[in-house]
């Protein structure tokens, strides 16, 4: 997995981004921070897009978007060719959307959450590889 990790947020997910963001350098990892950079409202398809591209770019990376409720910011991303999108919600959800669906993608509802349960659950898809096998069938099938 590609150490370098683009982030996105709206206003809504901007202090769990912060949060996001530190804790993902203490770890090691780099990050490519697309914005926003303050709680001034914004629309987030514009911080979302950026992650979405680089990511669709590279094949061998993670990305990570936060909204409010992670429902716009989630259906933005998934609109790009090879984007696995998963919105979670807790440790086990995000490990899941890695072993089963090869999400790419981590979308945040940074008003469900705590930082907390954000931090647990960026480690876990961070860390949670693909399973492969009977869900690479299920997966070759998203795209059409």
């Amino acid at each position: 997995m590609n150490k370098l990790i683009p982030i996105g947020c709206d206003h809504a997910g901007y202090k769990l981004k912060i949060s996001v963001v530190a804790h993902l350098v203490e770890k090691g990892y780099k990050v490519k921070d697309f914005g926003t950079h303050s709680e001034d409202s914004v629309d987030y398809p514009d911080f979302g897009h950026p992650v979405a591209e680089m990511v669709q770019e590279n094949e061998d990376m993670l990305g990570i978007v936060i909204c409010g409720s992670g429902n716009g910011i989630n259906m933005t991303v998934n609109k790009h060719t090879g984007v696995r999108s998963a919105l979670c919600w807790n440790q086990e959800v995000a490990e899941l959307a890695r072993q089963h669906n090869n999400a790419n993608i981590i979308a945040l509802p940074a008003r469900f959450i705590s930082e907390e349960e954000a931090l647990n659950m960026v480690d876990a898809f961070l860390n949670t590889e693909f399973e492969g096998g009977r869900h690479a069938r299920r997966v070759d099938k998203i795209s059409c």
